[in-house]
């Protein structure tokens, strides 16, 4: 494949961002696991690493721009952590669960774009 992989589960936000905005659904979709879930679009779940690709080329298709966001502290338990930034707005936030792979790289297992905190 040849992308720079995410050797920090903090990475995977920056790399998400850069290819995003690059237009790059190939790459977007190397950020996931195999089994990986995306809450998303909204009130449904898109599962699997290939159908993550799919709806990426379609949002992408719009050339959304995302901007880095700093985020907040990860919390690591063997190879399990969870990644979340809060959203520029301040109404709830993103949070995704990742796991380390056999080659120390992490990759997206559980993807939360953005939820809303109640009564926000």
């Amino acid at each position: 494949m040849g992308y720079e992989k995410a050797m920090r589960p903090e990475d995977i936000t920056r790399l998400f961002v850069e290819r995003s905005n690059a237009g790059d659904a190939d790459g977007v979709a190397a950020l996931y696991a195999e089994d990986a879930v995306l809450a998303y679009p909204p009130g449904s779940q898109t599962v699997g690493r290939e159908a993550i690709r799919d709806l990426w080329a379609k949002v992408l298709a719009n050339r959304p721009r995302f901007e880095q966001e700093e985020p907040l502290p990860t919390l690591i338990s063997g190879d399990i952590a969870l990644t979340s930034t809060p959203p520029r707005d301040g109404a709830g936030a993103r949070a995704q669960v990742v796991r380390r792979q056999p080659d120390g790289s992490w990759l997206r297992v559980l993807d939360q774009p953005e939820f809303v905190t109640p009564g926000a």
